[in-house]
């Protein structure tokens, strides 16, 4: 018996690295150049995207384009625009940045609601999920509201950003557990100080002692999820109250979240500047044609 168990296990294995390196081998790769109206509204929306230098820039478009190749985006009651297919591509990039090899092929396709829907996806008054990730026969899926989406990339002081709540579940449910420890992330000699840090942060949550979203303590996944959104929020606030979290959230995600997302005034572009795409033209001649 003991000897069917283990060969059943090991076919269940093999079955699955076989399906695994032919999706990844399916990866399809960009080689049209970055369309100039997603660098503009990158420019315009997305301040993580503007505290890169020049080579970093291209490497994250590149990481865009190739997210929206191999990701389909489905409007369900309401239109996919411009936008929304590069704010969401942007949420993906965001946490795997430094991990350039990074695919999402736990990831078929995002359903963009227009607002808010329920566990059963149905969408009226009084509907309050946001975001999801997908399972059973919604497995490969992600479902987002276009509402919080924008908003995400709008209010900057929140600590919030639903999209990226959603793609580090992803990140998490990667290694095959939704256990808020993305093991393949996070090195084993930080595994038990991040468990300890997040049950400790849980408990001050309980207590009313903490200033972390109260949806964090729902488990340790969501904990992760949400302490993600404050790290790539607001940074500096996090370090400041929550040094350990910090140190450990920069290890997970290797980067340092204050450089990367210094709050810098919106830049206003005039229809004579020249365009923030590059091209050498007057704003109001190339992406700012239509505005």
């Amino acid at each position: 018996m003991f000897q069917k168990i283990t060969a059943f296990i090991f076919i269940a294995i093999f079955i699955f690295v076989i399906i695994y390196i032919k999706k990844r081998n399916a990866w399809k790769i960009p080689k049209s150049e970055f369309p100039a109206k997603w660098r503009l509204i990158l420019s315009e929306k997305v301040i993580f995207y503007n505290n890169l230098n020049t080579v970093e820039k291209n490497r994250f478009e590149y990481k865009v384009q190739e997210f929206l190749l191999n990701c389909r985006i489905t409007g369900i009651k309401t239109e996919v625009e411009e936008i929304d297919k590069v704010l969401i591509a942007a949420s993906a990039v965001i946490p795997i940045f430094e991990f350039p090899e990074w695919k999402y092929l736990n990831l078929d396709e995002v359903l963009l609601y227009p607002s808010s829907f329920d566990t059963d996806f149905s969408m009226s008054e009084g509907k309050n999920v946001l975001g999801m990730v997908g399972s059973g026969y919604m497995e490969g899926k992600m479902i987002l509201s276009k509402q919080s989406l924008r908003n995400g990339f709008k209010n900057e002081t929140d600590k919030k950003n639903t999209a990226i709540h959603e793609f580090v579940h992803l990140i998490d449910k990667s290694d095959g557990a939704v256990d808020g420890v993305p093991e393949l992330l996070l090195s084993k000699q930080y595994t038990i100080p991040w468990i300890d840090l997040i049950k400790q942060e849980i408990d001050r949550i309980y207590d009313g002692k903490s200033d972390i979203n109260p949806y964090g303590a729902t488990n340790k996944s969501e904990f992760f999820a949400v302490i993600s959104e404050y790290f790539f929020e607001r940074p500096e606030l996090l370090k400041k109250k929550h040094s350990e979290l910090y140190k450990l959230l920069e290890k997970i995600f290797r980067t340092d979240g204050i450089s990367r997302f210094k709050i810098k005034k919106r830049k206003v572009i005039g229809r004579n500047s020249p365009c923030p795409c590059g091209s050498g033209k007057k704003f109001k001649h190339c992406c700012g044609k239509n505005k």
